[in-house]
């Protein structure tokens, strides 16, 4: 039977999930702390099942119109002397089909997609859940109080959501060993639709800049063990950058001077959320918020797509709502667990202790493009990302339709904000 659900987060699963729970016949309501939907962020990947997600979504044709298209991938040293180039699909380890988009070009698309048929809260957040098995009494830190059927929890790393229903994250995040900073940079920083890399011991620096006209980037990640930090003092981050990339070469003082600026400022741990279930009683958990694998999984964009369509489509399947998020949990966890496991596997590779470990890295970055055995070592690579983006077979759901949703829209409740 039609449903009301509360999702809190706007980000990518959020909307998604609007998305198909709207197609199911379900009224929507999506609650953002943010005032409007999210332009930053830095570049993601959409690969494996998440774009056959997105195409049973009908919004692939979209996300490639606004490709990065980035172009080539180059490690260079102090002085900026390009040491190695190689094209941008062996940087990214990506295959025919698998695309890159800016975090923000695809909220905007998930938005538009769905803002005529999702009641949007933007400005607020969720105070507290009252569960009594029938349904979930929620208030808000400036609506009225309203009450739904299912409260789903979308919100990211540091969900609320999560804390309200399962307690402290502290109790499910483990560290994996680096943070890493991404934010806008001046357009000369970056060559256009290239990724520039410079490593020092423990420290790696990417600038580039996207095609679309979206602005340079840049990302700085560092290893360290767990820093004690208020994940919202977005002042002390940059002194904690600061401090990590200090006398650290190339253009990286003007990066950090762009850091104190920019406005989609964004610093955080590398961590695993790893949980026993995502759900209790008639709240359930998806994407970062349930199972984050961390930025360098590469996959997180991807599991909250993928996460979306297979979580609408067990409540479609019908039974009670705690039956189908046991078939979500069940669905999901090879998945995210082989994505996990990948990111784990990663950091230590995106971070190299050592000068002799950069320079052997320089030297077959240089010679891998004369290689004989190029061609494999290339398809290797690319198969150990794909383990984890095909790690998962979606299913056709009941009353499943491919493309853009027909239909009226919902109707907003007049006592949804302040």
């Amino acid at each position: 039977m039609p449903q009301r659900i509360l999702i809190s987060g706007a980000g990518i699963g959020g909307p998604a999930l609007a998305y198909w729970l709207h197609r199911h016949g379900h009224a929507v309501t999506v609650i953002e702390r943010a005032q409007a939907p999210r332009t930053g962020g830095y570049k993601v990947d959409v690969r494996g099942a998440a774009v056959e997600a997105a195409e049973r979504m009908g919004v692939l044709a979209d996300i490639r119109r606004a490709s990065t298209d980035m172009r080539t991938g180059t490690y260079v040293n102090g002085d900026g002397r390009r040491l190695a180039t190689l094209p941008a699909d062996i940087f990214g380890a990506r295959v025919d089909g698998d695309d890159e988009i800016m975090r923000g070009d695809l909220t905007r698309i998930l938005h538009e997609r769905t803002r005529d048929s999702v009641e949007y809260v933007f400005g607020d957040s969720i105070r507290s859940l009252a569960d009594d098995g029938a349904g979930v009494d929620v208030t808000f830190e400036r609506g009225a109080p309203r009450r739904f059927d299912l409260v789903v929890g979308a919100d990211g790393l540091h969900s609320t959501v999560r804390r309200l229903a399962f307690g402290d994250e502290s109790r499910y995040l483990r560290h994996i060993g680096a943070y890493i900073s991404s934010f806008s940079v001046p357009d000369e920083l970056a060559p256009p639709r290239e990724e520039l890399y410079y490593m020092a011991p423990g420290r790696l620096v990417c600038a580039y800049s996207a095609a679309g006209g979206t602005g340079a980037k840049a990302w700085l990640s560092f290893r360290s063990p767990r820093l004690d930090y208020d994940h919202r003092d977005a002042d002390a981050q940059r002194k904690l950058l600061a401090d990590a990339f200090e006398g650290v070469g190339w253009q990286v003082p003007r990066l950090l001077e762009a850091s104190r600026t920019a406005e989609d400022f964004y610093f955080d741990g590398l961590h695993l959320i790893e949980m026993d279930r995502w759900s209790r009683g008639r709240v359930v958990l998806l994407g970062d918020a349930a199972h984050c694998a961390s930025p360098a999984s590469g996959q997180g964009t991807g599991m909250a797509l993928v996460g979306a369509y297979v979580l609408a489509g067990e409540l479609a399947a019908g039974g009670d709502p705690r039956t189908a998020f046991a078939r979500y949990e069940a669905e999901m966890r090879p998945y995210v667990t082989a994505n996990q496991r990948m990111a784990e596997k990663f950091v230590p590779q995106m971070t190299p202790g050592s000068r002799a470990t950069i320079r052997f890295r320089h030297v077959m970055m240089r010679l891998l493009p004369h290689m004989p055995w190029k061609n494999y070592v290339v398809k290797k690579l690319a198969e150990d990302v794909q383990r984890g983006a095909k790690a998962i077979t979606l299913k056709p759901y009941t009353g499943h339709r491919d493309g853009p949703a027909p239909g009226p829209a919902c109707t907003p409740s007049a006592t949804a904000a302040d």
